[in-house]
Order: structure tokens, then C-alpha cells, then sequence
């Protein structure tokens, strides 16, 4: 047996040339709605042409170079048409009922590509190195922790979130992609919803396999039967081959169709729209929030978040995992708790990490910080705290001037001295690169740096920019710009009780999208429910030109006739 032969036969069975690439179509294709599959396919390329420019020459050219930021700005709109267009395309296949005769898996295929374009997009906003990336990396983090995610995903990692959307996501998403046009190219379109239900129900025993009333696949799903024999009187109705196409249009008017060129002519009018409005708009693109800034800007803010940090009083420090072992911040489904099972893997002690080890650093050249850091070492734990609840207590009275903080006199220990120094360190940058140090010369974890900054500095920013949760979050964007819309329905549970003022709010919403996820992906199994879309009746707007055509046809026939929706239910 030649097994090249026997497989080149094969694929020539299943995948024949002249469905790949056919030059006829049936005629109710002319439909606007079969249009949005093809640009956002289209919107796709343009974004991988320029991802791949982008991620060549780095985030300091895309942000300082005229070319680089047009680029950029590409790559943005791009991302604003291919999900508008993507959306508009997978409910208008939703109306048109597109899973039904056998082609179940085109309609998975489809929605599992529209949740991985999803997590792609997500990835890049975060791979930004702005102050977008920065606030949607921080306000994300405690939804990934919830359900143990962000142990293993961590948001403010942007080497990590780099490589997912430059590499992992993206060939995720054209494998899916060609999966799907595979399928649809294979299988065809479907035919438009007959007039009457039992002429559907005909076609999806002939073409999807054995079904019940309520057009149920799960008989169809297991033992079903492929072959290209017609049926014989009395047999049972078992699918055929899905590349059969020219049985199952038969009886539907075709005409001529130029794929390839309707691809290209999508493929040039949506780079030049594109190209458009990333000259006059450009692209949202505000400068990242340093610790710098922080610290000249709000000292004696600054100061207070390093005080809370080194008391272990900080949001950060009694968070708990993936961070330490604290519970401030743990959230459960019921009696379970996955940020828990999943426990410590970003360990980070506050005090060490934003207090001590820094100013450890820059004692070996300071007499004064360093015998002030040893008497703070050298104290007991209870002494250490009455200062730190004195210090904090201080700092509501504390006056802000050249660059230091000044409290009213009291018995504080060393931890003036210790805050002073502390404060110069962050006004000079050099707290910024303390944080990032991983004993690697490349820096590009900045979980510590942000997580600072998260516990008053972003969040103050952020709700001058109407980004915080309450004000649609992750789903606004700096400037007049389009947001992530794509995050409408996630953002919205934040919006509604009993999510928005529940503490375990981030793991319920994200079992509330893992529900509604997997029904939208196997919405074509769910007996009953899939029916949904021929009682809705939008494809009787979408197929209108045809069902007018097969009024006209059937004009002269009897009202039995009629009745059957079209000629040729075969």
C-alpha cells in the first residue's frame, strides 16, 4: 500500500481545488453580512505585518520616532477594525444560524479564534509601555490572581506579556484562523433558513446527521456515518461528506465569483481607511508614570506609601498570593480558593524590597543613613512599630518643600533620616532601577516598581483619566481615543451588584465569563437553545435578496409548494 498515495487521495476527497478556491458562489453571498468575515480577515493581515515591524525595531522606536509612531498608530486602528469587524461578523453568523448542517465545528472554530483575538489584544495593550499598559497591568493583576492565574501570568511582566503577543498568541490565532476558513471552505455557506420548520429540520437530518425534534446533535455526534451515496427509500438520513457542495446547493441559484479578488479589493480599502485615520488620529499613546515622577510630584504621598510598606500596613504587603502570605486580598469560589492553591510565586517582602534593601544600598556611602539603619535593625519588633505608628501619624501634618518632607517634632526613631534619604533616592530615578534589578543586566519584570505605584499613584492618575473600575476600567482609554471595546461585557460586571461590592468580586466575574464563554462556543450542542436564531428572525433581513428571489420562483406553484420554503431541500 503507497500510504502518499492513499493520503494525497484523501485529501483530495475531503479538500477538493474547486472548493478551496471556487469561481462560483450562491447568489445570496451578495448579502453586505458576508462581508464582515472578509475584512476583518484583512484588518488581521495589516495588524500581523505591522506587529512584526513593531516588535523588529522596539518599543523606543514606536514611541519616539515619527515612522515608528505612524506605525504604531497602524497597528492600533488596525486592532479597531479587526475587532468591530470581527464582531459584527460572528453575530450576523450567529442570525444566520451558521453551525447548522454539519458545520458545527466551522462555528467553534470561529469563537474560539474570536476569545483568542481577545486574550492577543490584551497582551498587546499590555506590551504598550505606556501609562495604559501600566494601569490595565495593575488593575488586571487581581483578577489573574483570583483564580490562580496570575501566579503563572503575571501582568506586570512585560517580558512575558511581550513574547505571548508577539509569538505564543499570535500563531495560536492564525492556526484557528486557517482551521475556520478551512472548514468554511470546505463545508460551503450554509443555506439560508427554510420558510418552514420542518423542511430545516429535513436538511439537518440530511446534512448534519440523525436529530431529534429539537435538532439536537448529541445523537449526531457519536457513530455518524460519512458517505456520498444517495439515500435509498426508507433508509435513515446519515450526513455525507462535507466537501460535497454540489448536492447540498442543489436547487440554489449560483453566479460568479471572484474570491480572490473581492480579498484583495477588502484588503486595500481597509489599509487605506486604516492609513487614514492613523494620520489624522494617531494613536493614544501616554507616557508611563515612573516612581521619579512620583516622588517630586507628591512627596510626602511618596513618603506615606513607603512608610505603609515598610510597617507592612501597604495593600501589597498583606495582599497575599501570588505575592506573600498575607490575606488582605485573597478572594474564593465558595469553600475554594485557587489564589491560595496556587500559592507564592512572586514572593516580594515590602520592607525589604521598597524600604531597606535600597537604602542599604546607598548607606555605603552615607555615614549618617547607615548608623540610622542600624539602630533601626538593632531595634525590636515592637520598637520598630511604635515609631512606624508615630512616623505614619506625623505625616498627616507634614509640610513639602526643595525636594524633602518635614514632620512635627516627636520620637520617631530614625526613621526621618531613613524616609529623607529614601525620598531623595526615588526624586533621583535611582529607586526606579533599584526595583527592576534582578542581577541580570536585561530588565524587563516590573512587578515591584508597579505594584508600588499601585498602591496611590496610579490609581490617583487613573481616576483623573476616568479609568478606574467604576468608570469602565480596563475598557476606557487615555485621550478621545476608541477603548477596548472588545471588554465591554467583562468590564460591565463591575458596574452591577452583587459583583461590585462583593470582596471575591474578580473570581465570580471570571466564573460568570468562563460560563457564558463556553456557551458561546458550544452554543450549536446545546439542544433547544440553538434554535434561538430562526424564531429571532434577523436572517430573514440578512437573506432578504433571496427570499424574495424564491417568492418569485415559486409563484406559480401551490400553496403545498410554497410551504416547503424553496425548491430543492436535498
Amino acid at each position: 500500500m503507497n500510504l502518499t498515495t492513499a493520503i494525497r487521495e484523501q485529501v483530495r476527497r475531503w479538500v477538493p481545488l474547486e472548493d478551496l478556491l471556487p469561481d462560483t458562489l450562491p447568489a445570496f453571498v451578495r448579502s453586505p453580512a458576508y462581508f464582515f468575515g472578509v475584512i476583518a480577515l484583512s484588518s488581521l493581515a495589516l495588524l500581523i505585518v505591522t506587529g512584526i515591524v513593531l516588535a523588529a525595531f522596539g518599543p523606543q522606536w514606536y514611541h519616539g520616532d515619527a515612522v515608528g509612531r505612524f506605525t504604531n498608530s497602524l497597528h492600533f486602528w488596525g486592532a479597531q477594525a479587526f475587532f468591530f469587524t470581527l464582531t459584527l461578523h460572528l453575530w450576523t453568523e450567529f442570525f444566520k444560524g451558521s453551525w447548522r448542517h454539519g458545520r458545527r465545528l466551522t462555528w467553534v472554530s470561529g469563537a474560539i479564534t474570536f476569545v483568542a483575538g481577545i486574550g492577543t489584544a490584551f497582551t498587546g495593550y499590555l506590551s504598550q509601555t505606556n501609562f495604559d499598559a501600566q494601569w490595565i497591568a495593575v488593575q488586571g493583576k487581581d483578577a489573574m490572581n483570583a483564580v490562580g492565574i496570575g501566579a503563572f501570568f503575571n501582568l506586570m511582566n512585560f517580558g512575558q506579556m511581550y513574547g505571548f503577543h508577539i509569538l505564543v498568541l499570535p500563531l495560536i490565532v492564525v492556526f484557528l484562523v486557517g482551521a475556520h476558513l478551512l472548514q468554511v471552505r470546505i463545508r460551503g455557506v450554509v443555506r439560508p433558513y427554510a420558510a418552514a420548520v420542518e423542511t430545516e429540520r429535513t436538511r439537518e437530518e440530511r446534512w448534519g446527521g440523525p436529530v431529534d425534534a429539537g435538532w439536537s446533535p448529541w445523537r449526531a455526534w457519536f457513530g455518524r456515518i460519512r458517505r456520498r451515496q444517495p439515500l435509498t427509500a426508507g433508509e435513515t438520513p446519515q450526513r455525507v461528506l462535507p466537501s460535497d457542495q454540489a448536492r447540498y446547493y442543489r436547487g440554489v441559484r449560483m453566479m460568479p465569483y471572484d474570491l480572490v479578488r473581492e480579498g484583495l479589493i477588502a484588503l486595500l480599502g481597509i489599509v487605506v481607511l486604516i492609513a487614514v485615520l492613523s494620520a489624522v488620529f494617531s494613536a493614544p499613546d501616554d507616557p508611563p508614570l515612573t516612581i521619579q515622577q512620583y516622588a517630586q510630584q507628591n512627596p510626602i504621598g511618596f513618603v506615606t506609601t513607603a512608610t505603609a510598606e515598610l510597617a507592612g500596613t501597604g495593600t501589597i504587603a498583606q495582599y497575599g498570593p501570588p505575592y506573600n502570605h498575607g490575606t488582605g486580598s485573597v478572594q474564593w469560589l465558595g469553600p475554594v480558593s485557587l489564589q491560595e492553591l496556587f500559592g507564592v510565586h512572586v514572593p516580594i517582602d515590602t520592607a525589604q524590597t521598597y524600604v531597606l534593601q535600597p537604602l542599604t544600598i546607598a548607606a555605603r556611602g552615607d555615614p549618617v543613613l547607615a548608623s540610622a539603619l542600624s539602630t533601626f535593625n538593632r531595634a525590636s519588633a515592637k520598637q520598630q512599630g511604635t515609631w512606624e505608628t508615630a512616623y505614619t501619624a506625623a505625616l498627616d501634618k507634614a509640610t513639602a518643600s526643595a525636594g524633602h518632607v518635614t514632620v512635627p517634632a516627636g520620637n520617631y526613631g530614625p526613621l526621618s533620616t531613613m524616609m529623607d534619604r529614601l525620598l531623595v533616592l526615588g526624586s533621583s530615578g535611582a529607586l526606579d532601577g533599584l526595583l527592576v534589578r534582578s542581577g541580570g543586566f536585561y530588565q524587563n519584570d516590573f512587578t515591584r516598581p508597579l505594584l508600588f505605584l499601585s498602591e496611590d499613584a496610579l490609581p490617583a492618575k487613573a481616576q483623573q483619566l476616568n479609568l478606574l473600575g467604576s468608570q469602565w476600567g480596563m475598557m476606557n482609554e487615555t485621550g478621545n481615543y476608541p477603548g477596548q471595546a472588545w471588554l465591554w461585557l467583562y468590564t460591565f460586571w463591575y458596574q452591577i451588584g452583587p459583583y461590585n461590592t462583593s470582596p471575591n468580586g474578580d473570581a465570580f466575574i471570571w466564573l460568570t465569563m468562563a460560563v457564558l464563554t463556553a456557551i458561546l462556543v458550544f452554543f450549536p450542542y446545546l439542544p433547544y437553545l440553538n434554535r434561538l436564531p430562526y424564531y429571532l428572525g434577523v436572517h430573514r433581513f440578512i437573506w432578504r435578496e433571496y427570499y424574495q428571489d424564491v417568492r418569485m420562483r415559486l409563484a406559480p406553484t401551490s400553496a403545498t409548494q410554497a410551504g416547503a420554503g424553496e425548491p430543492g431541500t436535498g
